[in-house]
């Protein structure tokens, strides 16, 4: 008799933890998101500064744009969004930018003194940006984890660093054929020579701020169109900020060939220095205000993994030996 009670007890405790695995009430469904994103963007990247523009005096906005210097920039993104209101961007960008007094159209003003002024200029910028991104309209919908056919409209600010190379064209007088030399060994307005205050970097910061408009297709695919505008802290993105110097200062410092190059492309107006408001001390740029770019881009990004179910158990079957 103990022995079928003893038999019929580890058969009870048997069915009851096959019946607690079967039933499983410690487990519960839970939704894990991982708001990982990478993608790609490409659109065009807009030099405003010194050179080019249009009527009056140049500025660092969109006044000053020339439709034909548009160059096109592409990048690479990964970013994290801890909330669907905002997230944090890393960016990496490669794009031209150059600017052609030559572009100007003159009505009479400030502006022709730039186009007899004639300088050009073409620049690589390569670009790391670290921004945040503002969707504000998000505290305004009913399910915001529900992304799926959504356009948010989004604000960006951040920090960057850039690195560029101007460059100018010069014209061999015994060939005349045209090349494009680096202008920042050239000195052209005396930067680095004794007097004339150091060399500019040729890696700065920039500020990048802007808006854009994202759209989900789905929670893992989506597109976005931004437009952001870069604050610079250097006026030499194009080699020109302050004045004419005497051309012979580059005859005094750098070696004849180098300095007959610096000559010639540190003055291209029609009778170089012997044309009045073109001679040394004259005006070359606007040092008051420092040279900026934007993008206008195109943006495809990817969630990794945006959401799974995975079922998690707080009571595990127990391990029964027989």
């Amino acid at each position: 008799m103990k022995q079928s009670i003893h038999s019929l007890s580890w058969k009870c405790l048997f069915v009851l933890a096959v019946t607690l695995c079967i039933y499983k009430p410690g487990y519960s469904q839970e939704e894990e998101k991982n708001n990982t994103e990478l993608g790609f963007t490409v659109g065009p990247m807009v030099f405003l500064g010194d050179l080019g523009g249009h009527a009056g005096t140049g500025t660092t906005f969109i006044k000053d744009y020339n439709m034909n210097t548009t160059k096109l920039a592409v990048g690479a993104y990964g970013a994290v969004y801890p909330t669907q209101w905002l997230g944090f961007r890393f960016s990496l960008n490669y794009g031209n930018v150059e600017g052609f007094d030559a572009d100007i159209k003159p009505h009479g003003g400030d502006e022709d003194s730039r186009l007899a002024r004639n300088l050009d200029f073409r620049s690589v910028i390569l670009e790391g940006t670290v921004m945040a991104e503002f969707y504000p309209t998000v505290f305004l919908e009913d399910d915001p984890d529900d992304v799926t056919g959504r356009l948010r409209p989004y604000g960006v600010l951040g920090l960057g660093v850039f690195h560029f190379n101007p460059q100018g064209s010069y014209i061999d007088p015994n060939t005349g054929a045209t090349t494009w030399v680096d202008l920042r060994p050239l000195h052209t307005e005396g930067e680095g020579f004794p007097g004339y205050g150091k060399e500019y970097s040729l890696t700065q910061l920039n500020i990048p701020m802007g808006v854009g408009v994202k759209y989900f297709f789905s929670e893992n695919v989506n597109v976005s169109f931004e437009i952001v505008h870069r604050k610079t802290f250097t006026d030499y993105i194009d080699d020109v900020s302050g004045k004419y110097i005497d051309p012979s200062l580059f005859y005094k410092y750098l070696p004849p060939a180098q300095a007959a190059i610096a000559a010639a492309i540190s003055n291209k107006s029609v009778d170089g220095y012997a044309t009045p408001n073109y001679t040394p001390g004259s005006k070359r740029g606007d040092s008051n205000n420092n040279d900026a770019y934007f993008t206008a881009q195109f943006k495809l990004g990817i969630r990794l993994n945006n959401s799974s179910n995975r079922w998690r158990n707080s009571t595990h079957c127990p391990l029964l030996r027989f």
